[in-house]
């Protein structure tokens, strides 16, 4: 599969304040568009993982095929390690879909296919 644990992930069954809202500085203005008006894709995962190599072009092509509908973000987490902590990632790739207002609707660990990021925004009521 090609899942990758990270070290000193979050624990998110404990104590401390909900990561399922994305922080105030996420939800500043991301490639000119705001994110609290629009649903997010965050994608978090690394440059060498081989799932995360392998997303890179579904994620560069989700970008652009939901412009102005929905916003794509791809984290890498060699160059933003703090984010692993911020999101409570264990795995890499995890994929985290918020709703417009900024709340965790769905996760998920590992590679995450064209058709099924579809299908989520789908449910999502993004077309």
């Amino acid at each position: 599969m090609g899942f990758i644990l990270i070290k000193g992930s979050a624990d998110r069954t404990g104590g401390g304040s909900s990561s399922n809202v994305i922080g105030e500085d996420s939800r500043m203005d991301l490639e000119g568009q705001q994110t609290k008006k629009l649903p997010v894709l965050v994608d978090l995962g690394k440059g060498t993982c081989i799932p995360c190599k392998k997303m890179k072009p579904i994620l560069d092509e989700l970008k652009t095929e939901y412009h102005g509908r929905a916003i794509v973000k791809v984290i890498d987490l060699r160059y933003e390690p703090r984010e692993a902590r911020k999101y409570g990632i264990r795995l890499i790739p995890t994929q985290i879909f918020f709703d417009a207002e900024g709340n965790e609707v769905y996760r998920h660990e590992g590679f995450m296919d064209k058709q099924s990021i579809r299908m989520k925004f789908a449910e999502m009521g993004v077309y």
